[in-house]
């Protein structure tokens, strides 16, 4: 694909509106509200969002993870502790969220502290994952280099006979992290370019609720 063609892929935005007369003035619930808009609409993997982290020199990085539960403590994922992200989280404890949900036009960015989930959620939640998936995360030394994909497979293979006929624990190393939001954005697709952005900013345990320039 040339540049050209890539000057000419757009689209526009036509699907819905956004006013910060309309939003709910507890973010949570508007986040909420979207989320259930978006599984209404059989969005794929509504769950998915963005993570970005950065180390503590500010050098970024970002990946997709999976969204496990959300409340007004905060938005849960989990993950091995001994992984790149979780590395940076445990020295720079910031980090940013995406949603993008193309189907309905809508982006959320969310921005705040983490901290890690207890270990009662973790194991709570553990024990909900599919047998080959716990298996997984014991096999699986997040982020290392390994020779080949068949010391991976040969790995969980082994673990498969070691806990025959018995509850898979969670390993010590894996869990959860709880993304404590100061600030969200709720980005909805408008015609000609002129979206709508809601931001709202926590200070002094208010949220503040603002519209943004697109």
């Amino acid at each position: 694909m040339s540049s050209e063609d890539l000057t000419n892929l757009r689209r526009e935005y036509r699907s819905s509106t956004l006013d910060e007369l309309d939003v709910d003035l507890n973010p949570f619930v508007q986040f909420d509200k979207w989320f259930q808009q978006t599984l209404n609409a059989r969005v794929p993997e509504p769950n998915a969002m963005v993570l970005a982290t950065a180390t503590p020199e500010g050098r970024p990085s970002v990946r997709m993870v999976l969204l496990k539960s959300f409340d007004e403590r905060g938005f849960v994922f989990f993950t091995n502790y001994e992984s790149r992200k979780s590395l940076e989280l445990l020295l720079n404890a910031h980090a940013a969220l995406l949603f993008y949900w193309q189907e309905l036009e809508r982006q959320v960015r969310i921005e705040g502290s983490v901290e890690k989930v207890s270990r009662k959620e973790t194991e709570e939640y553990f024990q909900t994952r599919p047998p080959e998936s716990k298996l997984g995360a014991w096999a699986s030394k997040q982020s290392s280099v390994i020779p080949g994909r068949g010391v991976l497979e040969q790995k969980a293979a082994d673990l498969k006979e070691k806990y025959r006929d018995q509850d898979v624990p969670a390993p010590p190393f894996w869990g959860g992290f709880r993304v404590q939001p100061t600030l969200f954005e709720f980005w909805q697709g408008r015609a000609n370019r002129l979206h709508d952005r809601i931001r709202y900013t926590l200070s002094g345990g208010v949220w503040t609720i603002e519209r943004l320039s697109p």
